[in-house]
């Protein structure tokens, strides 16, 4: 009866850590998407701010890599974020499909771990 009580109760243990990893994955991934998503703001922002001729394909890889550093969560959210800008622009401002495509490829560059300096313009103060 006690080895019985005993298997019962390990199996419990064992359950719950499982599941307290599978919610502090959970969790880490949640955590890291919030990052991600205030990197894309702060991406935007500097973007907005600098507003600097040439400079927005720098801006979409910047903050795509940024995001992406962070984990999957951040891969998650800067890839949701900038497919929703995209569509939406291409669908609303009547952008052309070539900027639109352009705009992706800096965003996946960023994504994938490439070095967002391959778009920066010469010029763009270093502040950015």
């Amino acid at each position: 009866m006690r080895l019985c009580v005993f298997l019962v109760l390990l199996s419990f243990t064992s359950c719950a850590s499982a599941d307290l990893s599978a919610v502090r994955r959970a969790g880490k991934f949640a955590w890291d998407a919030a990052g991600g998503a205030l990197d894309m703001l702060r991406a935007y922002r500097d973007m907005r701010e600098a507003n600097y001729k040439g400079a927005d394909k720098y801006f979409h890889a910047r903050g795509n890599y940024d995001a992406a550093q962070r984990g999957p969560g951040g891969a998650w959210a800067a890839r949701v974020i900038s497919d929703a800008r995209e569509n939406w622009q291409s669908r609303v401002s009547g952008r052309h499909a070539e900027d639109t495509q352009a705009d992706q490829e800096a965003n996946e560059w960023g994504r994938n771990g490439g070095d967002p300096n391959r778009y920066r313009p010469a010029g763009l103060p270093s502040k950015y």
